[in-house]
């Protein structure tokens, strides 16, 4: 039985729950907090049991008042801003956009403003909360230069489930990569990935600490030395795509971390090819297409995005390319 009072939630415990701990009983109410968020409160004195304050693990008793303060969500220290969204798909819990190259995901050193959650602060304006603070629940990430889908949660609720489903690989993430190389149909790249030994700023299949990474890749199209791929991630380590492509002898058109794309353009030996590909600002990469389980209904959803303007008019110039065998 569940009683709310304001910012007060109280339950009675029946005999089913008996024997269960405190914070693990908590975490599975409809309140919105995680078992450590639980704790949390729980450590600052604001869960009691029968008027009296006890710890985590306490094991509950048939009978048993619990009751917990639950503080109203503080408001983000990051200003909203007015930056223009395309959102593919909102509801009650969770958004998903098409974000463009170029913008950053989450404000850091030297980008505090124009970020994704700048932008998700101004649109969203019923968000409820993630750990305590009002702003949008970020569980994974695009590359400043990467372009495609991804999902924000709007509640706590929705943040943990997104969490754990990204943590089980329950996620199914394609991506189109334009690659330097003619490239066989499919394959499979099984290499660790970790932090590169010499330079900070780059991830590296040779890391002495690297973690597991897996990343299986399809022809879409052939242009001769340039191919156009559906890249799908099995993990989502930092640059996996990128590295992994690098690694076997094809990085991403564009890509000024891996594998030198200016040299390899500027070394094509026709020049049709290389007036083609020289435009290429950023790295030819775009997340084409997400599949998750929805945090309220647990059915599973997929969103596609087509390829942006930048990568599709040089992909037909390469097909034009490649049919007129210039």
């Amino acid at each position: 039985m569940t009683f709310h009072k304001g910012k007060v939630f109280e339950f009675l415990i029946a005999e089913t729950e008996s024997g269960e701990r405190l914070d693990l009983f908590l975490s599975k109410q409809d309140i919105s907090l995680t078992r450590s968020q639980v704790k949390m409160v729980t450590d600052e004195g604001k869960v009691w049991v029968n008027n009296l304050r006890e710890k985590p693990g306490y094991r509950l008793r048939t009978g048993d008042a619990v009751s917990i303060e639950k503080e109203a969500p503080r408001a983000y220290s990051l200003a909203p801003e007015e930056v223009p969204l395309n959102v593919v798909f909102e509801g009650r819990s969770i958004i998903v956009v098409d974000k463009p190259p170029g913008m950053v995901v989450h404000p850091a050193s030297g980008n505090y403003s124009g970020t994704l959650v700048n932008a998700l602060l101004f649109h969203c304006t019923d968000l409820s909360g993630i750990g305590g603070v009002l702003r949008p629940g970020i569980v994974h990430r695009l590359d400043k230069d990467t372009s495609g889908l991804i999902v924000a949660a709007k509640s706590d609720a929705a943040h943990g489930n997104l969490a754990t489903q990204f943590k089980n690989h329950m996620v199914k993430k394609v991506y189109k990569a334009l690659v330097h190389g003619e490239v066989r149909k499919k394959g499979v790249v099984d290499l660790s990935i970790g932090r590169h030994p010499v330079d900070g700023k780059k991830m590296s299949t040779k890391s002495r600490r690297g973690k597991v990474a897996l990343t299986r890749w399809e022809v879409v199209e052939g242009y001769g030395p340039v191919t156009l791929l559906d890249v799908e991630i099995e993990t989502g380590r930092t640059h996996q795509i990128r590295v992994h492509l690098n690694a076997v002898g094809c990085p991403v058109v564009g890509d000024a971390l891996y594998g030198n794309s200016k040299k390899r353009t500027r070394d094509l030996k026709d020049n049709v090819l290389r007036d083609i590909l020289r435009p290429v600002e950023r790295q030819a990469l775009h997340a084409s297409m997400i599949g998750f389980h929805h945090p309220d209904t647990g059915n599973y959803i997929e969103f596609s995005s087509p390829l942006p303007a930048d990568i599709a008019t040089v992909c037909e110039k390469l097909r034009e390319y490649t049919f007129r065998g210039v």
